[in-house]
């Protein structure tokens, strides 16, 4: 039965998605269309993904609706379509190569990203800091996931320093987020169930580059243990 209604979610994702993407080419001239549109394929494939899959999701704590540094834990693609939707026009730092799928990428690039070249070194940082900072100004928060890439539950955590110099720059609180969205996306294969997603105590602006990293990961790793099965 799992992998009937894994088949069913595919098929109704690469669908939907393509169709979107397709149809609503034009919307691509203005940020604001492509963000109303960029929000409603993360419904639909949300409520596709409830339906036909049986994964839902709650929420616990509050989502920021300052402009703050969000730092959340990546297991699976669901943290990304989740928090789209959860945070106020967030601006998501993610790799560059992202920007070179079709579609998709020009989707990202309109509506939300703050690309960084991962083998660029100390430029690619300097520039991730320096399109943040212009967002935060504008009102947006800033998401990043810390680790650089996706975790399978249980895997030893691996934190990049590049968020705690986001934090440096920006100078605003963080809010680190912790879920356990990859127990049930795991793949191809959905296991239905419930996905939680925790808002965490803010870390306020200020600490030391150490101090801030060792919070940062003790806070998320303890909250994402705690959900685990």
């Amino acid at each position: 039965m799992i992998l009937v209604r894994s088949v069913l979610f595919f098929l109704w994702f690469a669908v939907t998605s393509t169709l979107m993407a397709i149809l609503f080419l034009p919307v691509l001239v203005s940020r604001r269309a492509t963000r109303w549109l960029s929000r409603s394929w993360a419904r639909v494939t949300l409520w596709g993904l409830r339906v036909l899959a049986g994964i839902d999701f709650t929420v616990r704590g509050t989502p920021p609706r300052a402009p703050v540094l969000v730092a959340a834990k990546h297991m699976s693609m669901w943290d990304t379509l989740a928090l789209w939707l959860m945070l106020d026009d967030p601006g998501i730092v993610l790799k560059r190569e992202l920007l070179r799928v079709p579609f998709y990428g020009w989707y990202l690039a309109r509506a939300a990203a703050i690309p960084i070249d991962r083998g660029a070194g100390a430029s690619a940082l300097r520039k991730m800091r320096q399109a943040a900072q212009a967002m935060l100004a504008k009102g947006r928060p800033i998401l990043i996931f810390p680790e650089g890439t996706r975790k399978k539950p249980g895997a030893a955590p691996d934190y990049k320093p590049g968020v705690a110099g986001l934090y440096g720059q920006l100078e605003v609180a963080c809010v680190p987020v912790a879920l356990d969205s990859g127990v049930y996306w795991t793949g191809f294969r959905k296991k239905p169930g419930t996905i939680t997603l925790q808002f965490l105590e803010p870390i306020p602006p200020g600490l030391k580059r150490a101090e801030f990293m060792a919070t940062l990961e003790t806070r998320i790793e303890t909250a994402v243990a705690a959900l685990l099965p």
